[in-house]
């Protein structure tokens, strides 16, 4: 199991006694660019878009992690005689009645801006480029960064790191001088090496290097562990030893390689079968 994969197992989850009923889900009813749909309640605006197949463009969220904001959209109710808000959709929950829209001219008015200023800040980053031209703009308005850099401080690294319980990594410095890094830009004695951080990056601008033998990310080097079973290093002692200490689990359960848990794991059921 990765670190990322525990992650994205922990976050959302609700917990109930076994055996109990949690009852029918309740549902509202919303408006989303004209087409009414039903979603459940607490559901978040972006989340009811997706539901009705409606695309609103997201840098920096990950259904594995508390929300953080760019997809903006504009809401109303029938009530307000036609006074709308720009909300984060993301962050925003649905509540019956609620009239969203995705495609307000105020709406594409403000991602062209945030487009621009992300355009210039990561002027040769595809994903920023490929965004911009789906919104009319093929180059910055702004003066481009003389130092052209991938990372656009979705935070998405920070987030999951922090999430995991490692806090090896974080925004450092204010403006233009922004940017993620370990304590002191040294070598981060927390790290674990697990890789989450570069995995949910949307530019994949994070470099690391790993082989049968070692993995180096943030300027440290990990040794690998290979799997008792097939031989394969899928994971750091760093990381073995972290998971192992905050799950209660032995180490040696971790150091065993996913797909060979599962072949395990129908192994014994298989065993089962045959024995009933």
């Amino acid at each position: 199991m990765t670190a990322l994969a525990s992650a994205a197992g922990k976050a959302g989850t609700g917990h109930r006694a076994p055996g109990s009923d949690p009852g029918p889900e309740k549902t509202v009813n919303v408006t989303i660019d004209g087409k009414p749909i039903k979603v459940r309640e607490g559901a978040t605006v972006l989340e009811a878009a997706r539901a009705a197949g409606v695309h609103v463009p997201t840098l920096c969220h990950m259904e594995a992690l508390e929300p953080w904001g760019l997809c903006l959209v504009d809401v109303t109710r029938k009530s307000w005689d036609g006074w709308c808000k720009l909300v984060v959709s993301c962050m925003y929950p649905v509540e019956d009645g609620l009239i969203v829209m995705t495609q307000t001219e105020r709406v594409v008015a403000t991602r062209k801006v945030v487009l621009d200023l992300l355009l210039a800040r990561c002027p040769e980053t595809p994903l920023i480029r490929e965004l911009a031209r789906d919104h009319g703009i093929e180059r910055t308005s702004y003066r481009e960064n003389p130092e052209p850099t991938d990372c656009i401080l979705c935070a998405l690294c920070t987030r999951v790191c922090d999430h995991i319980g490692v806090f090896a990594i974080s925004t450092v410095n204010r403006g233009a001088g922004k940017e993620v890094a370990p304590p002191f830009h040294e070598a981060p004695p927390d790290c674990i090496g697990c890789l989450a951080c570069a995995e949910v990056c949307p530019t994949d601008c994070i470099p690391y290097e790993t082989s049968d033998s070692s993995r180096t990310i943030w300027g440290k080097s990990f040794e690998m562990v290979r799997c008792p079973r097939c031989g394969c290093a899928h994971i750091t002692k760093e990381q073995s030893a972290f998971n192992a200490g905050r799950n209660g689990v032995p180490a040696s359960y971790f150091e065993t390689c996913d797909a060979c848990k599962r072949k395990a794991m129908a192994s014994t059921f298989a065993g089962l079968a045959v024995a009933r």
